[in-house]
């Protein structure tokens, strides 16, 4: 479904993407670690077209996206949702204008259906009977929440999840990461999920990518990565403060978004 091949991307003299190819089955959820701040979200941006890649090929179910103007991209986009770390919810729009905001825009639903299909979504991520409360007034895992049944009810068939766990409690990290593994099963979607988070990584991917120096440097089953002999792969899922990451302060690219 998505395919990357040697994609490179310079933001200012750092180097964020070098080199760096990674392929998503469909209908696979792919997670993808790497330390904060080193450019996995640069990627997921790349991928939907937020930003543009210096070099390097991206294709989505077969199609080159790189070289599409805007117009096509947004068609394409249309197909592809993006859970944005912090929500990224309209602060002027209640709940249930959040979440039918792009059918409402571009799919020209009629009043009623969009209704339904936004009640419909919410309930989906365990949400009822809050489409007329503001975000100022949701928790931050609701707002997260809002956030995905925002994503479904463009009925994509990609989702890409930027942090998806990141600045909840564990309780509520525990029940997004539910979400997701029930909506891969309902509905089918191809997934990249970006985390740090391993205990999210393990319990929802179907494949681990491991994102450093700018590269994919493994890509293999949880079990695979959890027992994997790399120092690189061991330091970060063990949360060690001493190892090859942080022996050479030339590794670290510092907080690219």
């Amino acid at each position: 479904m998505i395919e990357i091949r040697n994609l490179y991307k310079l933001l200012g003299p750092q180097m964020v993407l070098n080199n760096l190819s990674l392929t998503v089955r469909q209908g696979e959820t792919k997670v993808i670690i790497g330390r904060s701040g080193v450019g996995k979200t640069v990627l997921l941006k790349n991928i939907v077209g937020l930003i543009h890649p210096d070099r390097g090929s991206i294709k989505i179910d077969g199609v080159e996206v790189t070289n599409l103007n805007e117009k096509e991209y947004n068609r394409l986009r249309m197909d592809i949702g993006m859970v944005f770390q912090g929500g990224a919810l309209f602060d002027s729009m209640d709940v249930g204008e959040n979440v039918g905001f792009v059918p409402n825009e571009f799919m020209k639903l009629d009043k009623k259906a969009l209704q339904e299909r936004v009640r419909h979504v919410l309930g989906l991520v365990g949400l009822k009977d809050v489409e007329h409360m503001m975000p100022s007034q949701l928790s931050g895992g609701m707002k997260k929440r809002v956030s995905l049944a925002r994503v479904l009810c463009m009925e994509p068939h990609i989702i890409l999840y930027d942090e998806p766990t990141t600045g909840v409690d564990p309780i509520t990290a525990a029940a997004i990461n539910h979400l997701i593994i029930e909506l891969h099963d309902k509905l089918k979607v191809t997934s990249i999920v970006v985390t740090h988070d391993m205990n999210s990584a393990y319990m929802v991917a179907d494949s681990i990518a491991m994102f450093y120096k700018g590269q994919i440097i493994a890509d293999g089953k949880p079990e695979d990565i959890k027992n994997s002999r790399h120092p690189v792969i061991q330091q970060f899922i063990q949360g060690q403060a001493h190892g090859p990451i942080t022996e050479d302060e030339s590794l670290i690219f510092g907080h690219v978004q």
